[in-house]
């Protein structure tokens, strides 16, 4: 025997757990509830900590203050689809509006984001920061006019945050009961418009 416990002991090359990342993982999910539930202002970071049952001094180790804790919470990449092909610049509409509906029905930050976004200026800010970094580069592959590129893409995010808004943050019985193929055939064409369509 060398002294070593062997249920302790990992194979070689594989990444030994770390509790830090354990740590920040019960962080951000309590975060996100968090402010999903009381929004930006109501959220401390004391009642952030009580949830995930850690010290708050912990919080402010890893993140500072509430505004780096909620800058991290609500981090998103939207891992948005490439629509820039030809064939696929006359389909981007339902390939976007299918995609997002794979990130919102997986994805509770956006949520989270969304609520607090409504309600509170840093939300609202952090919103506004995601769809211009990364829905207007997707509106630049297909727009014909590049001067109309943020126009078309903040038409584009209204249907979309409009959809989400009323199926997932409100929960309107009309807009939770459609299906997904109803929501694809009834959207799609109305971002293919807002993105390629010839300027009214």
């Amino acid at each position: 025997m060398n002294g070593r416990d062997s249920t302790t002991s990992t194979l070689p090359g594989s990444p030994a757990p770390r509790r830090s990342d354990a740590t920040r993982g019960a962080i951000l999910g309590a975060a996100r509830e968090r402010f999903a539930t009381d929004g930006y202002e109501r959220a401390t970071i004391r009642a952030i900590a009580k949830d995930a049952q850690i010290d708050p001094s912990m919080v402010m180790r890893y993140y500072g203050n509430k505004e780096g804790l909620f800058a991290a919470a609500v981090a998103i990449d939207l891992r948005l689809p490439d629509v820039s092909g030809a064939e696929r610049r006359q389909d981007a509409g339902r390939i976007l509006v299918e995609h997002f509906l794979d990130m919102w029905e997986d994805n509770e930050v956006l949520t989270a984001l969304l609520r607090v976004g409504v309600t509170n200026q840093a939300g609202a800010e952090r919103m506004q920061d995601i769809l211009r970094d990364q829905l207007v580069p997707v509106a630049r592959q297909v727009c014909p006019d590049p001067e109309q590129v943020p126009a078309r893409a903040a038409l584009m995010a209204s249907q979309l945050l409009g959809l989400a808004l009323t199926r997932y943050v409100l929960r309107m019985p009309p807009a939770t009961g459609l299906a997904r193929t109803e929501i694809v055939a009834w959207l799609a064409p109305t971002i293919q418009r807002y993105l390629t369509a010839p300027s009214p």
